[in-house]
C-alpha cells in the first residue's frame, strides 16, 4: 500500500489478495466458533444444560440461548461500527476475533447442569452473548477491509473473501462434529467430545496477531483520517457519533437492508440449524445421515458465492439478490418434500439447490451493504442493517420453526414462512434501488 500527503492511498493487487484472504480467514474463524454454538445447541445442549424438561422444551430452551447470540449481534454491530468509523477498521476486526476466542474456549470449559445446576445454562449464556457481540463487530470489519481494498469493479468479487467465512466455518463446524461423533460414539461424544472444537478455538489468537502486525487500514480509512486532519487544522472540532449519524439520516437504509437480509438469514439457519433437530428428532435419522448432506450442500457453497459475487460486479447487485430472494420462494415445497424422502440423494438435493438460491443473495452482500452508506458511516450502517437483519431471520427461525412443527405436525407452514420473507426481500431491494436512482448510483 502507497500514500502520500495530499494523495488518495492506493492498495496494489498483491496486497488486495493479502487482505482478502486475511479477511476469509477471520471470518472463518469468527463463524466457525458462532456456528459450532447452532451445532451444539441442536445435538447436545438440551440433554446436557435443560436435562429435567421434555424434548421438545429443551429444545427449544437451546435454540433459545443460540437465538441469544444473535440479539447481541446488532449490540456489537453497535459498539465495533462506532469504533470502526472512528478509530480503524482493523482495530475493530482484531478485538472482536479476540473476544470470540476467548469466549468460545470458556464454553468448552463449560461445566454442565448435572455439575453446577441452574449456573450452567446461565453461564451458557452469558458466553453466547459474548459471542454475539463478537460477530456483530467481526462481519463489518472483515467485509469493509476486503472491499474498500479493492478497485471499484471488483469489490463485489473481493468482498466475497468475507461472506465465504460463513460456508467455511459451518463446514469446520459441522465435520469436526461428524468425525468426533463416528470416531468417538454416542456417549463419548456426549460426554466430552463435543468440547474439543470449542477449547481449540484458543488457538485463533494467532490470527488476531497476525492482523494486529501485519495489516495496514484500509485506503477508505486512511483517506477520512487524512481528511479529518487537514479539517481540523482549519475548523473546530465537532465530536459526532457514527452511530448516531447513520440513525439521524440514514435509517430507513438500515431498515430496508435488514430487510433484505432477513430471508438469506432464516434460510440460512432453517437449513444448518432447525434441519439438524428435524433430520434427527422427527425423521428418526442417525446424526452422521444429516450431517454428511448438510456438510456436501455446504461445499457447493465455496464455488457459488464468489462466483455470484463477481457476476455481481457485471450485471449489478439488485437484480441478482432479487432472483435469488424469487428462487428461494419457489423452491421453499420442493426443500421439504426432498428432505422427507430422508434417503442421501433426496436431502443432499434439496440442500444444494436451496443453498445455491441463497448465495446469489449472500455473495454480493458484502459490497452491497457497503455501498449504501457514505465512507464514514460505512462501518456503522451496514454493520447495523446486517446484524438487525440477522436477529429476526436467525434468532427467531429456529423457535418458530420447531414450533410451527409441533403445532401443525406439517412443514406446509415453514414454506409459507420463506415465501413471505423472500416476497419482503424484493420489496426492500427495490425501495434501496430507488434510493440509488436518487443518488445517482444504480448497482
Amino acid at each position: 500500500m502507497t500514500i502520500s500527503p495530499g494523495r488518495p492511498a492506493t492498495v496494489s493487487e498483491a496486497d488486495v489478495r493479502k487482505v482478502a484472504l486475511v479477511s476469509l480467514v477471520g471470518a472463518s474463524v469468527e463463524w466457525f466458533d458462532f456456528f459450532l454454538f447452532g451445532t451444539a445447541a441442536a445435538l447436545v445442549f438440551p440433554k446436557l444444560f435443560f436435562p429435567s424438561t421434555d424434548p421438545v422444551t429443551a429444545v427449544l430452551a437451546s435454540f433459545g440461548i443460540f437465538g441469544i447470540g444473535f440479539i447481541a449481534r446488532p449490540v456489537g454491530g453497535i459498539i465495533w461500527g462506532h469504533f470502526g468509523d472512528r478509530v480503524g477498521r482493523k482495530k475493530a476486526f482484531v478485538a472482536a476475533l479476540g473476544l470470540m476466542a476467548v469466549a468460545s474456549a470458556l464454553i468448552g470449559l463449560l461445566p454442565t447442569y448435572a455439575s453446577i445446576g441452574i449456573a450452567a445454562p446461565i453461564a451458557l449464556t452469558v458466553l453466547r452473548f459474548a459471542q454475539g457481540l463478537a460477530v456483530g463487530g467481526q462481519w463489518g470489519g472483515a467485509a469493509l477491509m476486503a472491499t474498500e481494498s479493492a478497485p471499484a469493479n471488483k469489490r463485489g468479487f473481493y468482498g466475497s473473501f468475507a461472506q465465504l467465512g460463513v460456508p467455511i466455518g459451518v463446514l469446520l463446524g459441522v465435520s469436526a462434529y461428524f468425525f468426533l461423533s463416528v470416531s468417538l460414539g454416542a456417549e463419548a461424544f456426549a460426554s466430552y467430545g463435543w468440547r474439543i472444537p470449542f477449547v481449540i478455538s484458543i488457538l485463533f489468537v494467532g490470527v488476531v496477531l497476525y492482523v494486529h502486525h501485519r495489516l495496514e487500514e484500509t485506503p477508505a480509512f486512511q483517506n477520512l483520517q487524512r481528511a479529518s486532519a487537514e479539517k481540523a487544522a482549519t475548523e473546530p472540532s465537532i465530536s459526532k457519533s457514527p452511530i448516531i449519524e447513520v440513525l439521524r439520516n440514514h435509517w430507513q437504509r438500515v431498515l430496508l437492508a435488514g430487510g433484505a437480509f432477513i430471508v438469506v438469514n432464516a434460510t440460512f439457519y432453517l437449513y444448518i440449524t432447525f434441519m439438524l433437530d428435524y433430520g434427527t428428532r422427527t425423521l428418526k435419522l442417525k446424526m452422521a445421515d444429516v450431517l454428511l448432506p448438510l456438510s456436501l450442500s455446504t461445499l457447493l457453497l465455496l464455488v457459488c458465492i464468489p462466483l455470484f459475487a463477481a457476476l455481481s460486479d457485471r450485471i449489478g447487485r439488485r437484480p441478482l439478490y432479487t432472483a435469488g430472494a424469487v428462487l428461494t420462494a419457489l423452491w421453499a415445497f420442493p426443500f421439504f418434500t426432498l428432505i422427507d424422502t430422508k434417503t442421501f440423494l433426496g436431502m443432499t438435493l434439496g440442500l444444494a439447490v436451496g443453498s445455491t438460491f441463497l448465495t446469489m443473495m449472500y455473495g454480493p452482500l458484502a459490497a452491497f451493504f457497503g455501498e449504501l452508506f457514505p465512507p464514514e458511516l460505512r462501518y456503522s450502517g451496514a454493520s447495523l442493517g446486517y446484524q438487525l437483519g440477522s436477529v429476526i431471520g436467525g434468532a427467531a427461525t429456529p423457535l418458530i420453526a420447531v414450533e410451527l412443527l409441533d403445532r401443525t405436525g406439517s412443514t406446509t407452514a415453514l414454506s409459507l414462512m420463506l415465501i413471505g420473507l423472500s416476497i419482503l426481500a424484493v420489496i426492500c431491494i427495490r425501495l434501496l434501488a430507488g434510493m440509488h436512482e436518487q443518488d445517482g448510483r444504480v448497482n
